[in-house]
């Protein structure tokens, strides 16, 4: 559960040493050519009582965060995207809206961004391979975007893509996926508040290696559901096909919400490690968002449409 406390201090709930403060994150944002629209609302996490005694959420470290990633389109181990990413050019940068909605458009970055105000919200994210992070994200909900081109009545499913270019993203030069990798969320998983577009992350703009300059962030679900380096959102009636789903339909389900009762075929999905930390925690139904957002599954069986 997201807990906002506009009176805390950014520093009592990131690193001091990391964080920017509102002059300085002003100025990074001023890169997006869109500064004087944003703001940042610090939030703090939810304290967890897990493994019978109290544990915080305490952000993961911005080092662990950036070095520490699945992002395939840049290489298969952890330490490859943020070697390799740098190739990546964010700027210019536009988001093709299509499908079923009422204002299809192609949107410069800018336009996406500009209306809305950067939140900074700390989630609890897990990898669907058990080791999760705490992240300070900056972003805004996904549905504020959805509301402004209108989806249609039949539209029921939004499918996202990620750039397709092997010159600047050396990992799509190997058949590892089925490129350019594809995400998809229901429309009411789209609209729900805790979805997020993030374009930043510890109060500085969204390192390559982390999705920029503009990803998905859906906290109860597998880490592979938040996709990055969106190109294209289209809204449709069917539901898309996905990613991991195409590559290996019988260990990543198109939900892929967090549930320690239903085990990957190769490994329990009951225990996570921490990064930062030893010892490993019991994993909570729906990430630990279950009173947000279990009443958008009630009588499905989340077993078989794991």
């Amino acid at each position: 559960m997201l807990i906002r406390r506009p009176g805390i201090r950014a520093s009592e709930i990131t690193d001091e040493r990391l964080y920017l403060n509102r002059r300085e994150f002003v100025a990074m944002t001023s890169l997006l050519g869109v500064a004087a629209a944003m703001g940042v609302l610090p939030a703090c996490a939810e304290a967890a009582n897990i493994e019978e005694q109290a544990e915080r959420d305490d952000p993961t470290p911005y080092d662990d965060v950036t070095t520490y990633n699945n992002y395939y389109e840049f290489g298969t181990g952890k330490a490859d995207p943020a070697r390799n990413a740098g190739s990546l050019r964010t700027r210019p940068w536009s988001i093709a809206v299509e499908g079923l909605v009422r204002r299809p458009a192609v949107y410069n970055l800018e336009d996406v961004l500009r209306p809305h105000r950067l939140e900074e919200r700390v989630y609890r994210m897990r990898c669907v391979e058990g080791w999760s992070m705490v992240i300070p994200w900056l972003g805004f909900p996904l549905r504020d975007f959805i509301a402004r081109v209108e989806p249609l009545a039949s539209a029921r499913y939004v499918e996202f893509t990620t750039l397709f270019d092997p010159q600047q993203m050396p990992g799509q030069r190997r058949g590892v996926l089925r490129w350019p990798y594809k995400e998809g969320l229901r429309l009411d998983e789209a609209m729900h508040p805790l979805t997020i577009l993030a374009a930043g992350l510890y109060g500085r703009e969204l390192p390559n290696q982390n999705g920029a300059p503009l990803r998905l962030v859906v906290p109860w679900k597998y880490g592979f559901k938040g996709i990055k380096a969106i190109v294209r959102m289209r809204f449709t009636e069917a539901q898309p096909a996905t990613a991991w789903n195409l590559a290996s339909p019988q260990e990543y389900g198109f939900y892929a919400n967090v549930n320690p009762t239903v085990d990957h075929p190769r490994w329990s999905q009951a225990r996570e490690r921490r990064i930062g930390e030893f010892r490993r925690r019991r994993t909570l139904m729906f990430n630990g968002y279950a009173a947000e957002v279990a009443g958008m599954y009630a009588g499905m069986d989340l077993r078989r449409l794991y």
